[in-house]
């Protein structure tokens, strides 16, 4: 039996007008946050992106590409689990299969702590690049080995730091700092976004790689652009600067992306509407490489 049988519910909410076309991109929602730490409610986030993608113009000026012409397959959300290391497996089975199928993937969370499975079902020469104001590099949160604070250690614990990028961070603990300097992550901090050098150094970053896989916390924003997120930190970046760096990567496949950490019951819009936004930005920009 398929995983995506067994473990996805098949109920998309995505519309299509081009089902009869070559699939795109395929979606899918990992509505889980049994870790969170401070704002529950992520796991809402998959079905109020989709509804606020079905409801904005997604014709892309920029990539000169009309979604409304293109196939767009949503497979719903995954099964419901409060144990984060079922939900890390079975995202892991799902995203592996999606992965043969050779079409982008995109994965709506949710709480940061399923990238752990998913990005980990991707070759280690495929590229990780997140925007995040938080590194996730703690050893454990909470007396949890595993969660939205640690996912990223755990991976770099797996496979290393060397093709691994972090974009954004503003708030962390000195045992991070000390994790991320032992093992040599590269970061652009949201200094170097604010001087204008952002769009260079994404460039450079991940001039290396063939494949990307683009992990978006939504918290990596000021809040006042993203109010609605799990963990929110002030003195973030622009909407517009974090737009004009994932236009940095057109040049690449973005294989995959995750957007996470959207909470619903604190957004005012403005969250959920960077989330399609980029959602159906990046979409066009992967048809248009």
């Amino acid at each position: 039996m398929s995983f995506l049988d067994l473990y996805l519910n098949r109920n998309p909410l995505i519309t299509s007008p081009n089902e009869a076309g070559d699939v795109s991109a395929i979606v899918y929602g990992i509505p889980f946050d049994s870790t969170h730490s401070f704002r529950p409610g992520t796991r809402f986030g998959p079905d109020a992106i989709r509804l606020a993608f079905n409801n904005i113009e997604i014709f892309s000026t920029r990539f000169n590409v009309d979604l409304e012409a293109v196939n767009i397959e949503d497979l719903g959300n995954t099964k419901h689990t409060v144990v984060a290391s079922e939900m890390i497996d079975m995202v892991g089975k799902i995203t592996g299969e999606l992965a043969k199928k050779e079409k982008q993937i995109i994965i709506l969370g949710g709480e940061h702590s399923l990238t752990y499975g998913t990005y980990m079902s991707f070759p280690k020469d495929v590229g990780y690049i997140v925007f995040d104001a938080h590194y996730d590099l703690r050893d454990e949160y909470a007396d949890i080995k595993l969660s939205h604070a640690t996912y990223l250690r755990r991976i770099i614990e797996k496979r290393g730091a060397e093709n691994i990028i972090h974009v954004g961070a503003r708030s962390f603990v000195k045992d991070e700092l000390a994790f991320k300097e032992e093992h040599k992550v590269r970061t652009i901090i949201d200094k170097d976004i604010r001087d204008g050098k952002g769009v260079k150094l994404v460039k450079d970053a991940v001039s290396t790689f063939d494949k990307i896989y683009l992990s978006i916390d939504l918290d990596v924003l000021d809040p006042a652009f993203a109010p609605g997120v799990g963990n929110p930190e002030a003195l973030g970046i622009t909407s517009r600067e974090l737009f004009d760096m994932v236009y940095a990567l057109q040049e690449k496949k973005v294989r995959c992306m995750d957007i996470v950490e959207l909470c619903p019951t604190y957004d005012n819009g403005a969250t959920v509407a960077v989330a399609a936004k980029l959602m159906s930005e990046v979409i066009a920009m992967n048809i248009a490489h």
